[in-house]
């Protein structure tokens, strides 16, 4: 029960400890475990997921008798704390057996989990040479449009063992956006305004108009929310005079700036609805047969001689002749890295302590995969201390350094010693090891 609550409610490990202290009577329980209990249960579960991964098997295609039939999800989170987080799923290529829907958490299988302060093409090769040589090369990498996961594919290449890479269509379309989007000065006016409009309107009886939040890093994948926002916001504000201090005469003082991008908005927001709901329709059901010809009736709407749409039917061309190849044109070619990006956000909202950090999370992240079952309990409780301490000795605990350096003037130096700790790698199918930052074999 107690990994059902972390892995499928989904809350924080003090969270358990409160709903099982809550259920405890009804339940029977002595006493419900407490969230220093709860902590190495998560972890021992990450233990089993991977040792479960090592001896994965999965269905050979016929397309690729030398591999074996995954594919490899790859992905890089942005800075938490001292290091980046670098995580592999791997996805049964030929599921046609699982339920109708995107592939989720529960479909993927972790196999690699690794921790670095940065990582280089030549990084992530090495990281992926050693999960080829234990459990076998996939039939295709799947990854977004970062350039370290770009060169670690050519560096794969080129020592033999490369195999067909496919770009996730989200940062495809946010690319394509951007490109023929970014260059006019209105659209940078869009951008700015929304960011000075959005104190005004919260704070007056105009709130539920303010424009959403955005992150500031990856910001073209989210940005068609603001365009969204202002295409009927600018419809509340009709021609002709406004009395003074009435609602339409605050509205247009916050949005003072936006008539004069009024005939980019609307021209933006065409493509980034078709592009969207093409997305939607490829995430779901995958690319094949049947959503190729859906696809082109959506882009439609957009002009033949569009840079947006004649780069997404080019990236559509392109993986369809892949899915062909693989013989997955007919059950659909997974073309979205959600999986694995919804795994780092759960991670990210389940991390131990104030402050994020990527070692803590690389610990509990292959905890939060696939589907769990009573025989995953019973794996748990065979994990032994040697090895949960060999996981855990790497990371830092910040109650602990508090503990150390706050009643203790002149020990800041003891914190740029722990800074140099051995981050953590978790890899499937081979000898469990803490690395160093360097990433050296």
């Amino acid at each position: 029960m107690t990994l059902e609550l972390f892995v499928r409610a989904r809350i924080s490990f003090r969270a358990v400890s409160r709903v099982l202290g809550v259920l405890a009577a009804p339940l029977g329980l002595a006493k419900a475990p407490c969230p220093h209990t709860v902590i190495p249960w998560v972890t021992r579960l990450s233990i089993t997921r991977l040792q479960q991964a090592g001896a994965l098997t999965t269905n050979p295609l016929s397309a690729a008798p030398f591999a074996k039939g995954f594919i490899g999800i790859i992905a890089i989170s942005i800075a938490l704390g001292c290091g980046k987080l670098l995580a592999v799923l791997a996805l049964d290529a030929p599921h046609d057996a699982r339920p109708a829907g995107a592939p989720g958490l529960e479909h993927g299988h972790p196999i690699a989990v690794s921790v670095a302060e940065s990582w280089t093409g030549e990084a992530v090769a090495e990281v992926l040479k050693e999960l080829i040589g234990t459990l076998g090369r996939p039939v295709a990498l799947l990854k977004d449009g970062g350039s370290a996961l770009a060169q670690a594919a050519d560096a794969l290449d080129a020592t033999g063992l490369g195999t067909r890479c496919l770009d996730d269509l989200s940062p495809v379309a946010a690319n394509g956006l951007k490109h023929p989007y970014v260059p006019p000065p209105q659209f940078a006016t869009v951008l700015s305004a929304c960011g000075q409009v959005s104190k005004p309107l919260k704070q007056s009886a105009l709130a539920c108009l303010a424009p959403p939040k955005t992150s500031t890093q990856a910001r073209f994948m989210h940005v068609h929310r603001l365009v969204k926002w202002a295409d009927p916001r600018l419809q509340h504000s009709p021609p002709g005079a406004a009395r003074a201090g009435s609602a339409v005469a605050k509205l247009r003082g916050a949005l003072d700036r936006f008539p004069a991008c009024k005939a980019c908005i609307p021209l933006f927001r065409r493509a980034a609805a078709a592009l969207l709901q093409c997305q939607a329709v490829l995430t779901v059901q995958g690319l094949r047969e049947h959503t190729r010809a859906q696809c082109p009736q959506i882009v439609e709407a957009m002009p033949p001689s569009s840079p947006v749409r004649q780069g997404f039917e080019a990236w559509r061309a392109t993986h369809l002749a892949v899915a062909r190849a693989l013989g997955l044109d007919t059950v659909g070619l997974p073309i979205s890295s959600d999986p694995i990006e919804s795994l780092c956000g759960v991670a990210k909202q389940r991390r131990q302590g104030p402050i994020k950090d990527a070692d803590r999370l690389a610990v509990s992240l292959p905890a939060l995969c696939g589907q769990l079952s009573p025989g995953d309990a019973a794996s748990v409780l065979e994990v032994s201390v040697a090895q949960q301490r060999e996981v855990m000795g790497s990371v830092a605990s910040l109650s602990q350094q508090r503990r150390q350096v706050r009643p203790n003037p002149g020990s800041l130096a003891s914190l740029c010693e722990a800074d140099c700790h051995r981050h953590v790698e978790r890899l499937a199918g081979s000898k469990n090891r803490s690395k160093s930052a360097g990433i050296s074999p």
